[in-house]
């Protein structure tokens, strides 16, 4: 198969269609998470459908200070990335060709969802963002749109803008992709340094620290539930190696689903540590959060939820997260 680069809407919209069209954004600087989605894409529209990956650096979703300027731009690569993975086009307009008029006057809004975390972090940011999905998704007119699960806030506020506004594409989240060592991938990861890499990884250690303790107590209430209050209670408990739970069954068994206290604890324990590291981990935000607006769960949640993490390692800065269910069985 080869890739066809296209320059301009007009070149898109000249190309016949003939099957579904799943789209996949991007701002370049390709990697096997980008891969991944374009895989996912070409699976989803089949042989006889379409994948198009975007490559536009958004100058809208850049604060002052931030990385535009030094954004990594390797369109020759991303092209040769997208074309392995399984692209029938790339679609890498100019900042002339997606906002001819200027910076536009009107702007989608994100809402107070979008002043949360990231918007809290980065004023303006999910705007920007969301402004030129909204365009993008209108140049391309596809019938899905593939956005990966490690921008977990801006893949929500995607869906809710095709929800509200009434865009008509179907929204795909897909798992985040990791290094062996559990980093998540990401364009941002070139400027690291061996041991600013090494502190970066405090992130996914500390998500998967309060996924270990997540699990924990869903078992133990899983056990508590299937023991009677007695003492074969505690025994049972205590097997499973939660001694001080198991100190008191009954209490564990009328806990809050999970712990979300006890899960951000287990987190925020790792990401304490490495502020004490060489370079040390500057924390923006540790969050467990509702995917549905992004405000903190409260003791007694029950549901889908999203453990998120934002931090500057050196000047990179650098997010990360994983989904929960608090209260999956009854």
């Amino acid at each position: 198969m080869t890739t066809t680069l296209l320059r301009t809407a007009d070149e898109l919209h000249a190309r016949a269609r003939v099957g579904r069209r799943a789209v996949v954004m991007t701002m370049g600087a390709l990697h096997e998470g980008h891969a991944t989605l374009i895989r996912t894409a070409r699976e989803i529209a089949g042989p006889d459908g379409e994948v198009v990956v975007t490559v536009f650096v958004n100058p809208l979703q850049f604060g002052a200070g931030e990385d535009l300027d030094r954004y990594p731009r390797t369109l020759d690569a991303d092209l040769k990335i997208a074309e392995a993975a399984g692209a029938d086009a790339v679609f890498a307009p100019s900042v002339d060709e997606v906002y001819p008029g200027g910076e536009p006057q009107v702007r989608v809004t994100a809402g107070p969802m979008g002043e949360r975390l990231e918007g809290a972090a980065r004023p303006g940011h999910f705007d920007g963002m969301l402004t030129v999905v909204g365009k993008l998704l209108h140049l391309t007119h596809p019938d899905i749109a593939l956005y990966g699960q490690k921008d977990a806030q801006q893949l929500a506020l995607i869906r809710r803008m095709v929800r509200d506004l009434n865009f008509g594409v179907e929204i795909v989240g897909v798992p985040t992709v990791r290094e062996d060592d559990g980093l998540a991938l990401s364009s941002r990861n070139r400027y690291l340094s061996p041991e600013g890499r090494r502190t970066a990884l405090a992130l996914s250690q500390a998500l998967f620290a309060g996924g270990d303790r997540h699990a924990a107590q869903e078992a133990l209430r899983a056990r508590a539930r299937e023991v009677p209050a007695t003492h074969a209670r505690a025994e049972a408990l205590s097997a499973l190696g939660e001694s001080r739970a198991a100190a008191d069954a009954h209490a564990v068994a009328q806990a809050s689903p999970g712990g979300p206290a006890a899960v951000r604890a287990a987190a925020r324990l790792v990401l304490d540590e490495a502020v004490r590291l060489d370079p040390p981990l500057v924390l923006d935000y540790l969050a467990l959060v509702d995917p549905s607006d992004f405000t903190e769960i409260e003791a007694d949640f029950t549901g889908e939820a999203v453990l998120a993490v934002a931090a500057r390692v050196g000047t990179t800065r650098l997010i990360d997260n994983i989904p929960l269910t608090f209260g999956a069985a009854s």
